[in-house]
């Protein structure tokens, strides 16, 4: 990491800050703060923000487990977010997906190039087609929105939506500050 970690335990000087942290440590319990954390938390306001945010993203919408974590698994890997990939690519084994879709995931070059694997459902191929090129080039072609959109409600669409640019803010966060996993 370019910049070294705050204490751990944290050394908050004021109040405010003693409530940030316990919000963090809330979020990530029963596992300790995350380096990625012990980052974040020069900034305390900041911290609080992202914590917030990002635990409305991985705990609170209606998408299952594994879309979750295939999309964020996919942003790693199209950032060279290592960090990002060795906790999420785990969770995403977790949830089910198998080690040849894992190796889709890992695939360097553009998905929309290639037709869909068969060890990927529709929904699976949309959904990773979606985060490739929302990643990649920010601008989404009509037609990759147009096949994410035939598999899932308005309310996945804004979630995926949302967990891709989250996660495309994470993995930025920790490529220029070189976290390591």
């Amino acid at each position: 990491m370019r910049i070294p970690y705050v204490p751990n335990p944290p050394q908050p000087s004021t109040p405010e800050e003693a409530r940030i942290v316990e919000r963090v440590q809330a979020r990530r319990a029963p596992r300790p703060l995350q380096p990625l954390d012990l980052a974040l938390l020069h900034s305390p306001p900041l911290a609080d923000g992202w914590n917030s945010f990002l635990g409305a993203v991985r705990t609170k919408t209606s998408l299952a487990d594994d879309l979750r974590e295939l999309a964020i698994s996919r942003v790693a890997v199209c950032n060279r977010a290592w960090y990002e990939w060795q906790h999420h690519a785990p969770l995403a084994a977790q949830a089910g997906v198998s080690e040849e879709v894992l190796d889709v995931v890992k695939t360097e070059g553009p998905l929309a190039a290639v037709a869909r694997p068969a060890v990927l459902s529709e929904k699976q191929w949309a959904a990773l087609v979606y985060t490739d090129e929302m990643t990649r080039s920010v601008q989404v072609t009509d037609e990759t929105f147009g096949n994410l959109k035939a598999c899932f409600s308005d309310r996945e669409v804004v979630e995926i939506t949302g967990t891709v640019a989250a996660y495309n803010c994470v993995s930025r966060f920790l490529v220029a500050l070189d976290g390591k996993p």
